[in-house]
């Protein structure tokens, strides 16, 4: 099965993170967040995928070789214009082709089976199976009896569920999708329901779920998958790994917490790190006390600071 995977996303909660690059090239211990979601669709049975991009769309380049992403081919669709979730679709029907697909949000970090989704999915006449949570976040959905009944429709009931920003597609979607319009693929789905369609509901609750959108999320993660803590359950043996090996840290560098010093970055004598993000290339002068700080590529963390992006 082929995936598409959402990365045109302007990732404007995460300012001035996602200044340079789309959110879903946010490093997390090292690794792009959406090679972690390839690693997860992969550990699932997809073998190839289609992504959108739009803001800052050459940063994709380093995510892929001369042989795609592990020998796996990744084909990539523009947006000049942000088409939106359901635009985004209808912009890569050429490229999907005329079976069923999985679509999966770029910003999120997730380890949980897919293959039971998939097979829901191909054994019903549904248009579309959104994979559920029956917590982690704010709940939108209404569901029954393996069906979508309403999305944020109090009217039909209490919504109960997450929704994962996994959706496993029939190429039907694409014909309730207008051409060249700007569109959420939410109010679509409301309206196939409205009509009587079948939109399929699979609820999981093993493994993990992130959804990365913001600053908080974004250490968070680190604070949850430090070496010695959880475990991604498709992440190679060498992930997550505090130091990068490239990096250079003077031996009188304290760090505490969940912290992460990236490729090439450099750690100037004396610095305190305390639960920081250190990306590629960055530099912490000698001294410095950060903590809850973010220094991204090429900046400089300097001084005393408490919750600061450089």
């Amino acid at each position: 099965m082929k995936a598409f995977v959402l990365g045109a996303g302007l990732g404007t909660r995460l300012r001035p993170l996602t200044a340079r690059r789309p959110k879903p090239m946010v490093p997390i211990y090292g690794r792009p967040l959406i090679s972690l979601g390839f690693d997860h669709l992969i550990a699932n049975g997809i073998t190839s995928f289609v992504v959108n991009t739009h803001h800052c769309p050459e940063s994709y380049v380093s995510l892929c070789g001369p042989d795609g992403y592990r020998g796996l081919p990744v084909e990539f669709r523009h947006e000049p214009t942000l088409l939106e979730t359901g635009g985004g679709i209808k912009n890569v029907e050429d490229l999907i082709g005329d079976a069923p697909f999985l679509c999966y949000n770029g910003d999120i970090l997730a380890d949980f089976p897919l293959r039971p989704a998939v097979a829901q999915h191909l054994a019903s006449a549904a248009v579309a199976t959104l994979v559920l949570r029956p917590f982690g976040g704010p709940l939108h959905i209404q569901a029954r009896d393996g069906r979508v009944t309403g999305i944020r429709n109090p009217d039909s009931c209490d919504p109960s569920f997450l929704f994962t920003g996994i959706t496993i597609l029939s190429p039907e979607i694409f014909r309730h999708i207008p051409v060249g319009e700007i569109v959420s693929i939410i109010p679509i789905y409301a309206e196939l329901i409205r009509r009587g369609a079948v939109i399929g509901a699979h609820v999981v609750e093993e493994g993990h779920w992130l959804d990365l959108g913001t600053r908080d999320a974004y250490l968070a993660a680190h604070q949850l998958f430090q070496p010695g803590g959880a475990q991604l359950s498709y992440a190679a043996p060498d992930w997550p790994r505090t130091v990068d090996p490239t990096a250079t840290v003077s031996a009188s560098v304290r760090m505490r917490g969940a912290c992460s010093i990236g490729q090439g970055a450099s750690i100037g004598d004396g610095a305190l790190l305390d639960q920081c993000v250190v990306w590629e290339n960055a530099v912490v002068q000698p001294g410095a006390q950060l903590t809850r700080c973010i220094v991204r590529d090429g900046e400089i963390g300097e001084r005393h600071a408490t919750d600061r992006d450089f």
